[in-house]
């Protein structure tokens, strides 16, 4: 608790000296002030990448200074949560940049029994960075587009049962990385009945103090199944916006605005993202290009071309046309029980709506 306390008096302080730092910033303009017959400029902050080669007054020097000190007692502080947990936080490391990441011989002998438990290298994603940098697979036209500041706010949901704890963690933090705060409402983390003792406990004071206020965390009392579990997710919610998502994604920078701007135009759209691919034996993240999602006849989920009417516009931030959706992403406005839609993850002949609503594919992984 003391730990926890010191955190949060860290982060107000923090807080406080950004707030007056900025206003110190706003009221302050390059002006000339005369020194006999010479002149010289006092610079804002934006203009001084390097204060050392721009002559800083002191104050502004101090505040800096002071600005940094916080920031590194404070990161410290939080990092020192994931290390509790055997977990790294930073930008760098293995799997960087959305690379493959690789384990010693020895360290594959003992990655052999979580691969297999997890259907996937959990012990290697113990060793990439919670925060590891992904590359944006956008395409240029997408990166260019410009959207209102004025977009609905969005509650994350993330639906789990016995998933690898690093797994989840890496989810949350890419969602806090990548989403600005101000559309940022908030996390749930749905635990439909798990048994494992690291979801429990331990990923809930993790969240508590990593994220105060921000993750949710909701608990069923038996294993309900995926629907359900969304269900409790979204009567958690309090966003305008709710999305769903499996707990094992990565998010990129841009990824919001498109979809909560697709929403405001029309609030029955559901949108499903463009979903690039993460490698389950080396977490390399694959670029699945100008692809849509569907199903095949034996209800298999598959990427497919988008329509001839697509590709003749030439355009590749155009939206592609409604197809069915595979659905571990899922993106509909909160605007009242009955207008709720609910997926089934596997099955179209699942799917349940009680109002009609448009399915729009984007490109943001």
């Amino acid at each position: 608790m003391a730990s926890l306390r010191r955190v949060k008096v860290l982060l107000v302080l923090n807080l406080i000296a950004v707030a007056g730092f900025v206003l110190f910033l706003a009221k302050c303009r390059p002006i000339a002030v005369r020194s006999g017959d010479a002149f010289h400029e006092i610079r804002p902050r934006a203009e001084a990448a390097n204060l050392s080669a721009h002559s800083a007054s002191p104050i502004q020097d101090a505040v800096l200074k002071r600005l940094s000190l916080l920031e590194d007692i404070v990161y410290r502080q939080l990092n020192g949560l994931s290390k509790s947990l055997g977990l790294i936080e930073g930008y760098g490391g293995r799997g960087k940049g959305g690379l493959p990441a690789t384990l010693s011989p020895a360290e594959e002998e003992k990655a052999k029994g979580p691969h297999e438990k997890y259907g996937y290298n959990s012990y290697l994603s113990e060793k990439i960075s919670l925060d590891r940098s992904i590359p944006d697979y956008r395409p240029t036209k997408c990166k260019e587009l410009k959207y209102s500041k004025e977009l609905p706010q969005i509650s994350i949901i993330f639906i789990f049962v016995n998933e690898a704890l690093s797994v989840i963690l890496r989810s949350v933090h890419s969602a806090v990385n990548h989403t600005p705060t101000h559309l940022l409402k908030e996390i749930i983390l749905v635990d439909d009945n798990s048994d494992e003792e690291e979801l429990k406990a331990p990923l809930e004071e993790y969240v508590q103090k990593r994220y105060p206020g921000l993750v949710k965390v909701v608990r069923n009392q038996k294993r309900e199944g995926l629907i359900r579990a969304r269900i409790e997710g979204w009567k958690a919610a309090t966003g305008q916006v709710t999305g769903f998502f499996d707990a094992h994604v990565e998010f990129t920078a841009g990824w919001a605005e498109p979809v909560l701007s697709r929403i405001q135009e029309n609030r029955k759209r559901v949108i499903l993202p463009s979903i690039d691919n993460i490698k389950q034996d080396t977490f390399e993240v694959q670029r699945y290009e100008n692809s849509a999602h569907g199903y095949s006849w034996e209800l298999w989920c598959m990427y497919i071309s988008p329509p001839k009417d697509w590709w003749d516009a030439g355009d590749p931030s155009l939206p592609i046309r409604p197809v069915p959706p595979r659905l571990p992403v899922l993106v509909p406005e909160k605007e009242g029980e009955e207008e709720q839609v609910f997926w089934s993850p596997t099955r179209p002949s699942l799917l349940f709506q009680t109002l009609p609503a448009v399915l729009v594919q984007g490109h943001q992984p």
